[in-house]
């Protein structure tokens, strides 16, 4: 038995804190919340991403924040050719897919896409 539940949240390292937010609202559709003295973090479901932006991180940080050094996979709530069409509509690349992966807990469908970092972003469905 393990004693963790789930991802409350986790931290993004930035170049370009504009760039970052239009990203992950316009494209991933999460909404920006604005927490503490000024910080700044993109919430979706019950969790969060804060951003930090290089050279300017929070106390305390991990040992080597590096932007572009994510690679991270979100569920969506809609079917993921609702997710192509709305990236296409946004003109954001897909690298790859969709293709077959194996999720944390069933098979997925996926694309990939990068955030303005270079982090590699997967979105999927169940299936």
């Amino acid at each position: 038995m393990t004693f963790i539940d789930h991802l409350d949240h986790l931290v993004l390292t930035c170049v370009d804190l504009a760039a970052t937010k239009r990203f992950y609202v316009e494209v991933l559709q999460m909404q920006v919340e604005t927490f503490g003295e000024g910080r700044t973090a993109l919430k979706f479901g019950n969790q969060k991403i804060n951003i930090h932006v290089r050279g300017g991180e929070f106390e305390p940080k991990a040992h080597l924040p590096v932007p572009g050094s994510l690679d991270l996979c979100f569920i969506a709530a809609v079917p993921l050719d609702d997710v192509i069409s709305h990236l296409k509509r946004c003109n954001w690349p897909i690298l790859e897919g969709p293709v077959e992966r194996t999720g944390a807990v069933q098979k997925i469908r996926s694309v990939y896409v990068r955030d303005p970092d270079l982090n590699l972003i997967e979105i999927s469905e169940p299936i």
